[in-house]
């Protein structure tokens, strides 16, 4: 006699498989591969066209950042606004070079301390930002640097390394256009 013969109540599920097959596929295998799918396609898209892994090379970013460390740039942070003073960004580093020459895929990480429309200055190893001096709580170590006034047009930005005790002629610093700017760094 069957349990429907029997008036006992069907069991509605499938039969139970071993509970390795559970952990691996989960109950319903065709959900955890499109939860899969979608996990992969999602890295995908953050790892090459949102986040960007920029690896420190130089000693121009010290203290904040050691050489040869790894960080990551976030390409959506300026959707929603423009880059503001502080920020350390990645910058599409664009040399004046020979056309004969190629180009290097070159990615500088500096900090903005100056905005579209701002007259910068290093006086004595200060930053003048329009006559006023600029608070650097992130700055650790003094320089010397000495340079004349620049005044930034509508989408510029003056961009600098943190360490300042190399010379002045070593460090890449200067004006950035907007463009150049690719994102943010996350730490």
């Amino acid at each position: 006699m069957s349990p429907r013969q029997a008036g006992l109540p069907q069991s509605s599920q499938p039969p139970s498989r071993g509970g390795f097959h559970t952990f691996v596929f989960g109950r319903n295998p065709r959900r955890t591969a499109i939860r899969i799918v979608i996990l992969v396609v999602t890295c995908f898209v953050l790892v090459n066209y949102v986040l960007i892994p920029i690896r420190v090379d130089g000693i121009s970013m010290q203290p904040t950042y050691r050489d040869r460390s790894i960080n990551l740039a976030n390409r959506l942070a300026y959707l929603w606004h423009e880059p503001r003073r502080g920020d350390v960004v990645s910058i599409r580093f664009n040399p004046e070079a020979d056309a004969s020459e190629p180009v290097p895929h070159l990615m500088l990480m500096k900090r903005i301390i100056s905005l579209p429309g701002e007259t910068v200055q290093f006086i004595d190893g200060r930053v003048m930002i329009d006559g006023n001096v600029l608070v650097e709580p992130y700055e650790k170590t003094t320089c010397d640097w000495n340079s004349p006034p620049v005044k930034l047009g509508s989408s510029e930005y003056f961009v600098v390394g943190d360490n300042r005790t190399m010379p002045e002629e070593d460090h890449q610093h200067g004006v950035a256009q907007r463009r150049q700017i690719v994102g943010r760094l996350l730490w």
